[in-house]
């Protein structure tokens, strides 16, 4: 993910409010996308506190059913038995698996 650009929240906030178009703006802030000029100005409006700040935490459930799993000697992916029960999973049942930006995705197959 490359770094976060660097933007004067204040002249953002006075742009908006002054009823400038959006397609403006990011011409002004060199955004690329729509939602990456969301993303800034909701950073801005939390920074001069008109909307509150956003707190991410994992929950301790999310917490407790993390488990590790690993690669055998053939090559097989092992998934602990817990896990595969918690998820509803039973012997037999099919994935398609695909790299994603942050890992990899296993889907059912029904």
């Amino acid at each position: 993910m490359p770094a976060k650009k660097k933007v004067n929240y204040k002249k953002l906030l006075e742009a908006v409010k002054s009823g400038k178009h959006q397609s403006e703006i990011m011409k002004d802030f060199n955004f690329n996308t729509s939602a990456q000029f969301k993303s800034y100005y909701l950073d801005a409006l939390m920074e001069v506190g008109t909307a509150p700040k956003i707190t991410v935490r994992r929950t301790s459930n999310m917490a407790e059913s993390v488990k590790e799993s690993f690669v055998s000697k053939r090559g097989s992916v092992v998934i602990s038995k817990g896990l595969i029960d918690e998820m509803g999973f039973t012997e037999g049942d099919k994935f398609r698996i695909r790299k994603t930006k942050s890992g990899i995705s296993l889907k059912k197959i029904n």
